[in-house]
């Protein structure tokens, strides 16, 4: 009767965790399970846009981390998810996968899914045409294809900066069998000022007022994010939530190889603009904040960015909810 329980969940798409405890943390959450997501079945996922998202049982979350890497903010998180034996999946932004590429092999072998979240992240989706849309999604996935060294370690999951879809990009994205990723709860940690209790206190709030289940996105690339995920994790546990980990169909490699060199991100390459990195405090919190700004006065796309961050950094309440998204809908 076992071996067809597991033949019956392996059908379903859903295999359940291996039994084992976190070593050197017994009070770790852990990764309860892992769900495999293909995008012939599921192509569109999250209800902050659209009717469907993945089958999540009561008190399960699924995490995911947009924008990286960006060391040491993502070197910060993947120590905490490492150390609680979580297993997440990131989507990551071309440009900073080359900026970076040690830290994206780390990520995959730390356990982690890797999708895509385009070239250079513009917030301009919404508004391009299919060639720009190409250049964005095809450049995003060569270059993280190319830090990881192996074709199949890229999920076939892709995150449309902002969320700024449209018709077109999504048209582009289902012909190429690509899962279009957006989420059912938000923490609002791309805001300036922000703070972890307040990313923590936000995560949860709309978890549990979604039905007490969901995909959670946040951002490996600022301190305060890095700062609240041991508490949020803890948190988690504590109030009964399991995380799940999403998967792509098929086989992928279990390792990858380290790389010889570390490869140095070079003046004006990369999303955020930040080449200089300092250890996660507090009290540098705005530091990323400060540079993208400088860059914005460059960049046709960081201008765009600059003016939907002014957007988004209003002062917070406990009354604040989706924000920024409430305009995709």
């Amino acid at each position: 009767m076992r071996c067809l329980a597991i033949v019956l969940l392996s059908l379903a798409g859903v295999l359940p965790a291996a039994a084992e405890t976190c070593p050197g943390n017994p009070d770790a959450i852990g990764t309860s399970r892992t769900i495999t997501v293909d995008p012939a079945e599921l192509p569109r996922i999250g209800t902050i846009q659209y009717r469907r998202t993945l089958p999540l049982n009561d008190h399960e979350v699924v995490i995911t981390f947009d924008d990286g890497p960006l060391p040491p903010y993502t070197n910060r998180v993947l120590d905490t998810l490492a150390a609680h034996c979580v297993k997440v999946t990131y989507f990551l932004v071309g440009q900073m996968a080359r900026a970076y590429p040690d830290t994206v092999r780390r990520i995959y072998n730390d356990g982690h899914i890797i999708g895509t979240h385009s070239l250079s992240h513009p917030f301009t989706f919404h508004t391009m045409g299919e060639a720009q849309i190409a250049r964005e999604v095809t450049g995003g996935i060569a270059r993280v294809k190319a830090a990881l060294g192996h074709p199949k370690a890229v999920a076939p999951f892709f995150r449309i900066p902002g969320l700024a879809r449209s018709g077109t990009v999504e048209s582009y994205l289902a012909d190429r069998s690509l899962a279009v990723w957006s989420a059912d709860e938000v923490a609002d940690d791309w805001h300036r000022g922000i703070t972890a209790k307040d990313i923590v206190r936000l995560a949860l709030k709309r978890i549990e007022a979604h039905d007490h289940r969901g995909v959670l996105l946040l951002h490996d690339i600022h301190p305060a994010t890095a700062l609240a995920l041991p508490t949020l994790l803890k948190e988690l546990k504590e109030r009964g939530y399991k995380i799940v980990q999403a998967v792509p169909p098929g086989v992928r490699p279990k390792v990858l190889p380290e790389r010889p060199e570390t490869m140095v991100a070079r003046a004006g390459q990369g999303w955020p603009r930040l080449l200089e990195t300092k250890p996660v405090t507090q009290e540098i919190a705005a530091k990323p904040a400060k540079h993208r700004k400088h860059a914005a006065r460059k960049d046709r796309d960081e201008r765009l960015a600059e003016k939907l961050a002014k957007k988004k950094s209003k002062p917070q309440t406990a009354e604040v909810e989706r924000g920024f998204f409430s305009f995709l809908q």
